[in-house]
This record gives structure tokens, C-alpha cells and sequence, in this order.
């Protein structure tokens, strides 16, 4: 209830912004955005079009402006960029958190980088080319190097006069990490326990000495699957010595569970999970036109077993009006199991262990449903159209395609997945294109046996 709220005051914000902008009151427009927080502006720049997204940046506070590009989506985060020079993004991204300036010059020009690392202080420019040196969706790329670092010998107290000291402590930290000479990990100290436990106590006699961590080089997703299981605020990031490199917290965590939540619905239609809604027309129609050109193939092949059966089809127009139907329920079946089975990989529940249970269960789930809805349409079939022969030939049909549906939508993920090769951005197509073939090829071919032995 709370988010629809949300929407439908930024959509006003958006209304009442765009009236002052074609009114030329741009004085109103910028003490609206002021008075925005950096998250909704975010969100009014992905809503408007290009002309009038250059407008809106031109108006906002330029002290905002590093935490907004840091909301926008990629698309919408390049075409900001592209009106920036690099005096101007390096004011901006000062004093950005490491995980989030990565994220903003990960994807600019090389010339444009260059020119933004030699403005940058020493300090800065080391922080982003270590951020940098690892690959992109990994923990060295998203972690944060704001972690604060305890030694075992010293006491509570000293720990607590040390943070009061420093007066403020880093966005979401929930744990102080424990180090030794050498920066390696050792341990952690929750702040619950540094407030509660006697201040006369060493670090070393409160700490908890099996501490979850993560390797530098582990995949965003895996890292993703740690925190939904240990429920954790954050977590520290280590090289294969156990050298503590920095940190990574719940708000990181969530931006990866929304962008692979992005990122699968929008690659089951065959499009970038980065999609500007209001980009260019021929950038976007050029995105498209690669997954529509193999749809058209896909649908070409269709197509072609059809027109192998044509013969058959002017014997019987039943056929023609029959047709859809098998491929059709072939395709529902078999992408049913193609979204359980990417959902099962997505959440670690699917690996080598268990597979081929997998594989005949929903083979045998395939088997029961070809069985039950192939006398369900055969009745269907002949209390339509009068012809047995006709519902013979649906029922065998629908049997064969829903258990060729059952097991290839199973397998396909599977085997993608094996291959390295996305499954929610491949698999809807190859699943589509199997069904319509097997479920084609298996109606029209019963058909043109029966008629020949007629």
C-alpha cells in the first residue's frame, strides 16, 4: 500500500514538474526537485523523455546529483553521463562509496575514465581501480571499503571511546570486523555485544571467531543467496589469504535481488534487463530487432512442417481449425516447468545431486497431463465436430506434446545453464519452437496416416 502511495506522488511530482517545464516556470521545477529526495528524482528522470530528461539534470541540485546517478538504471545513468564532462562527474562523485562509483564509471568512454582518474585525488583513484580490477558482478566489485577494524588486545572501552571519537560510523554497519598485524580476518563484534558486554573485557575474549565471509572473486548471485540464508546486514569481503578488503551490506544485497528479478522478466521477452523505457527509437528498434529476426526463424520452422502437410490439410479443414490447439497446450506445459526450473537454479535449489530425479519427475508429470488432457480434448473433439477419427488423432497428438513438453521444458534450463548461456533470456524461444514443431509434426502426421490408410 505504502509503494503505491509512493507511485502515485511521484507521478503528481512527475505531472506538476512537466506543467512548470512547458509553462517555462523552471524556477518551480527546481524547488520541487529540491525539496525531493535523490531516489525519486531518480525515478522522474527514468519517467520523462530524453529532451526533457536533460532538463530536469540541468535543474537539480548539483550537491544532489552523485546520489542520483547512483539510482538511475544503466541506460539512463549513460545518457546522464553523456552530457558531463569529467571536471564535472569527478564533483559530483566525490566522496561516493566505492561499490557505487565503480558502478558509474564502469560503463563510460575510455577517454571519458582517463580523464575522471586524473582529476581524482590518490585516495579516490586507488579506491576505484581496486573496485575496478575485478570482474563486473563479483564482491570485489560491489564491496564497500568502509569497515571499520578492530585488534584482538584491545579493550571494549577503548573501543567505545574510539568510536565516539570518530563520531560516525559507516551506512548499515551492524558488526565491527576483527584483524590482526597482517589485516587478516580473524573474527567479528556485533555493536549489540560491544554495548552490553563489560568495557573491562578484551575484543579477543568477546569476539565471535567463525565469521562468515566472502571471496572476492564470488558471484553476485551466490552472494545474494548467503544473505537470504543467514539473514544477514552485512558481510566482510577476503582475498584467498584471508585478508580483509572490505564489506558488503543488505542495501547492496537488494539491488541484486531487484536487478536479477529485472533481468529474468525481461529476458524471457529477449530484451536487457537495462532497457530505457524512453530511450531513442532506433536504438531501441535495433535492440529488438536481433531477438525478433530468431523469432522469425523459430516461427519459419513452424511453419515449414506445416506446409509439409499440406496435402493433408486441403483433405481435411477440420485439421486447419484443430491445429493450434496442440502446440498451444504443449507450450503452456512446457513453460510452466521452464519457469520452475530457472526459478530452482536462480535459488541454488537445482545441482548435479539431483537432476535426474528432477528430470523424471516432470517426465512423468508430462505423461499424467498428456494422458488426462488427451481425453479430455478427444471428448471435446467429438462433441464438436461429430468425428472420432478426429479426436483419435488430437488425443495422440496432445499426449506426444505434453510429454515431449514436460521433459524438454526440465532439460532445456538444464542444459543452458550447463553451457553457461541464460536461461530466462533463451529458454522461452527454444521451448516455443520445440513444442510447435513436436506438436505440429505429431498432430498433421497422424493425420496424414490415417487418411492414407483410409
Amino acid at each position: 500500500m505504502l509503494e503505491k502511495t509512493e507511485l502515485k506522488d511521484t507521478q503528481q511530482q512527475l505531472q506538476t514538474i512537466n506543467k512548470a517545464l512547458e509553462s517555462g516556470m523552471f524556477v518551480l521545477a527546481r524547488s520541487i526537485l529540491e525539496k525531493m529526495h535523490a531516489c525519486d528524482v531518480a525515478l522522474l528522470l527514468e519517467s520523462s523523455p530524453p529532451a526533457n530528461r536533460k532538463v530536469l539534470w540541468n535543474l537539480t541540485d548539483h550537491d544532489q546529483q552523485g546520489e542520483i546517478l547512483e539510482e538511475l538504471n544503466e541506460d539512463a545513468k549513460d545518457g546522464i553521463i553523456s552530457l558531463m564532462d569529467a571536471t564535472n562527474l569527478v564533483a559530483v562523485t566525490e566522496g561516493m562509496d566505492t561499490d557505487d562509483l565503480a558502478y558509474i564509471l564502469r560503463g563510460i568512454p575510455d577517454s571519458l575514465y582517463q580523464a575522471v582518474l586524473e582529476q581524482m585525488d590518490a585516495q579516490d583513484r586507488h579506491r576505484v581501480e581496486q573496485a575496478l580490477a575485478y570482474p563486473e558482478d563479483t564482491a570485489g566489485s560491489i564491496m564497500n571499503t568502509d569497515t571499520i577494524t578492530l585488534r584482538p588486545d584491545v579493550s571494549i572501552d577503548v573501543v567505545l571511546r574510539y568510536l565516539r571519537l570518530k563520531g560516525e560510523l559507516p551506512e548499515a554497519t551492524d558488526t565491527l570486523y576483527v584483524v590482526n598485524a597482517g589485516d587478516h580476518l580473524i573474527g567479528d563484534v556485533p555493536l549489540s555485544t560491544l554495548l552490553t558486554v563489560d568495557p573491562s573485557l578484551s575484543v579477543k575474549e568477546v569476539m565471535n571467531n567463525k565469521t562468515g565471509s566472502l571471496l572476492a572473486e564470488m558471484p553476485e548471485l551466490e552472494i545474494a543467496k548467503l544473505f537470504e540464508r543467514h539473514d544477514w546486514i552485512s558481510a566482510p569481503v577476503v582475498d584467498h589469504n584471508n585478508q580483509l578488503l572490505g564489506r558488503i551490506t543488505i542495501d547492496d544485497v537488494v539491488d541484486i535481488i531487484r536487478e536479477n528479478a529485472e533481468h529474468s522478466m525481461m529476458g524471457m521477452a529477449g530484451m536487457d534487463d537495462d532497457e530505457d523505457t524512453f530511450a531513442p527509437i532506433l536504438p531501441s528498434a535495433k535492440r529488438r530487432t536481433v531477438w525478433l529476426s530468431i523469432n522469425l526463424i523459430a516461427a519459419f520452422i513452424a511453419a515449414s512442417v506445416s506446409n509439409m502437410f499440406e496435402a493433408t490439410l486441403e483433405q481435411m479443414a477440420t485439421l486447419a481449425v484443430l491445429m493450434t490447439i496442440v502446440p498451444s497446450m504443449g507450450g503452456i506445459a512446457g513453460n510452466q516447468t521452464l519457469a520452475l526450473v530457472i526459478r530452482g537454479i536462480a535459488v541454488g535449489h537445482i545441482g548435479n545431486t539431483n537432476t535426474r530425479w528432477l528430470i523424471g519427475k516432470e517426465a512423468a508429470i508430462g505423461l499424467l497431463n498428456g494422458m488426462v488432457w488427451a481425453i479430455f480434448v478427444a471428448i471435446a473433439v467429438v462433441i464438436w465436430k461429430g468425428d472420432i477419427t478426429v479426436g483419435i488423432i488430437i488425443a495422440g497428438a496432445m499426449f506426444i506434446n505434453l510429454s515431449v513438453a514436460g521433459i524438454a521444458g526440465v532439460s532445456i534450463p538444464l542444459i543452458m545453464h550447463k553451457y553457461k548461456i541464460d536461461p530466462a533470456l533463451a529458454g522461452g524461444m527454444a521451448l516455443t519452437t520445440i513444442t510447435d514443431v513436436v506438436g505440429l509434426f505429431s498432430f498433421l502426421g497422424m493425420a496424414t496416416l490415417v487418411l492414407q490408410h483410409s
